[in-house]
């Protein structure tokens, strides 16, 4: 997403997502061959403090300054926008777009940071034109966050958003030839996104908060559950239509524990797509980790993780 600097640190990636109840960090390395590994993973609460003071706390107890370091944005934080690809090359593109999607914002663009996400096309889809991602998020958001990364003395190099991070665990789930479609829940509600081939095609949030899945019981869940698999039902609908030369093979859920498996089950029972849970432990090496273990850790740090999986792409 949004890059700053191209300093050589540690192997790996070190991210670090600020939630509501504190602050997460995690450094992965992708050895040749082999499972990713989690070299660490890490969480600082506020206990009443500012995420200032828990940034720089975690900052300093993991060494933050020794790695290439990457950050979340929160759902609130930015737009993300599905427009067609203007025929103008590469170096005009994101003036291009800029224009394309100013009356779009909730904010002016002249103060919006924009770039882009190319959504490819089918090979024998002939002249259909192609759509594209862009992602804008206001300069002062922007600058609060690299402003805060650098009091705590992270060297910020990119600025992520949650979508990106849930594709790159997507890519270690996916099945050649097959779309997979991935439904997490956190603080923010649920993020449904589908990937081919290693890419985004489509994003959706649900307004449901992992709290609410947790908490409701009876009539409660039941109308819980329902909204969920209405709008994914939707949402599969959509990508068909739009997509028709991907089959959506798989619906993955993140980790959830008990909550999760009776999404689980009731999706299984309403929808046409296989639901399964994900284990972390099934794509990552987390045997330095060992808190990652349990469904409730893997819940937590389940975008951090994801981010932490970033890979160098060009410019």
């Amino acid at each position: 997403m949004f890059s700053f600097a191209k300093n050589k640190k540690n192997p790996g990636w070190m991210a670090i997502s600020l939630q509501d109840d504190g602050v997460y960090a995690a450094h992965i390395t992708r050895p040749d061959n082999a499972r990713p590994i989690v070299e660490l993973a890490a969480f600082q609460g506020l206990d009443g403090s500012s995420h200032d003071q828990g940034l720089e706390k975690l900052a300093r107890e993991v060494g933050a300054s020794r790695y290439r370091c990457a950050t979340l944005l929160q759902s609130g934080d930015y737009q993300m926008l599905s427009v067609d690809a203007p025929s103008v090359p590469a170096e005009e593109l994101k003036g291009a777009i800029r224009w394309r999607i100013k009356d779009m914002l909730d904010f002016p663009v002249d103060e919006a940071t924009v770039d882009v996400l190319n959504i490819p096309a089918d090979k024998n889809g002939g002249n259909r034109s192609q759509a594209m991602y862009a992602v804008a998020a206001r300069n002062a958001i922007v600058q609060k966050r690299q402003e805060l990364m650098a009091r705590a003395k992270v060297p910020l190099a990119v600025i992520d958003i949650p979508e990106m991070a849930q594709r790159n665990l997507s890519a270690l789930l996916a099945q050649e030839g097959r779309g997979l479609a991935f439904l997490s829940f956190g603080g923010e509600g649920g993020l449904l996104t589908v990937t081919y081939a290693g890419e985004l095609y489509l994003s959706r949030r649900i307004d449901v908060p992992f709290s609410q899945l947790q908490q409701a019981y009876g009539d409660a869940l039941t109308s819980c559950h329902e909204r969920i698999t209405l709008e994914l039902q939707r949402s599969l609908d959509h990508f068909e239509r739009q997509y028709g030369f991907i089959t959506v093979a798989r619906l993955v859920l993140s980790p959830m524990g008990e909550a999760g498996e009776a999404l689980r089950n009731y999706l299984s029972s309403n929808l046409y797509v296989a639901a399964e849970t994900l284990d972390l432990a099934g794509i990552l090496d987390l045997s330095r980790v060992p808190d990652l273990a349990s469904m409730q850790s893997q819940q937590k740090y389940l975008l951090t993780l994801g981010a932490a999986l970033r890979q160098e792409v060009a410019a």
